[in-house]
């Protein structure tokens, strides 16, 4: 193989790898392929506004906010291949685990064997929302931005958004939000 030649093929793997680093960066959804993920930045709101939300499950089953009144609701929003979302997923699992939390997922990328998957591995048990339409983003959209996956929302047991955290939910700030959020309704 001609030196000219070898050049060309290395300069076009080198070229390669970094389209495929800077595409999984972080930073404007419009212009990165990849996954835009936040800091773990928490809010916590103060205005209680009523978190409605519903869709079909992956197993196709009607899933609703308003079905688990009483119990704080985390609504996670992610997808099978996001790094922070494989991540936290054990986190939340058993946060769905304790009988005054209830975990429904959002996710509008993933087919549903790669989901049934995800959870296989993860020891999913909650439900998750297939938002392949975008219904269930656009309806949190409206409530609050909802800048980065993941993202997840904690709904006080009276329906009402209490915190939100985007990209990686630490586990003891989550659970200091689901607590908090517990007491607050009370």
């Amino acid at each position: 193989m001609r030196p000219a030649a070898r050049i060309a093929i290395l300069a076009a793997i080198v070229l390669a790898i970094v389209l495929t680093v800077v595409g999984c960066a972080p930073g404007d959804a419009a212009q990165s392929p990849g996954y835009v993920s936040g800091d773990g930045t928490v809010t916590v709101f103060d205005d209680g506004v009523e978190v409605a939300l519903a869709g079909t499950s992956f197993q196709g089953d009607a899933v609703d906010v308003a079905d688990y009144r009483g119990q704080v609701v985390l609504i996670n929003v992610w997808y099978a291949s996001c790094p922070p979302c494989r991540a936290e997923a054990p986190d939340i699992a058993a946060l769905d685990a304790r009988d005054d939390v209830q975990v429904i997922g959002v996710n509008g990328r993933d087919d549903a064997p790669t989901v049934e998957a995800f959870d296989r591995t993860f020891g999913i048990a909650y439900p998750s929302i297939d938002d392949t339409d975008g219904a269930a983003t656009a309806t949190l959209q409206g409530i609050v931005a909802m800048n980065a996956v993941p993202t997840t929302l904690v709904v006080d047991p009276e329906g009402a958004l209490y915190a939100r955290i985007i990209g990686t939910a630490d586990p003891s700030t989550l659970r200091s939000l689901v607590d908090e959020a517990a007491g607050a309704a009370a």
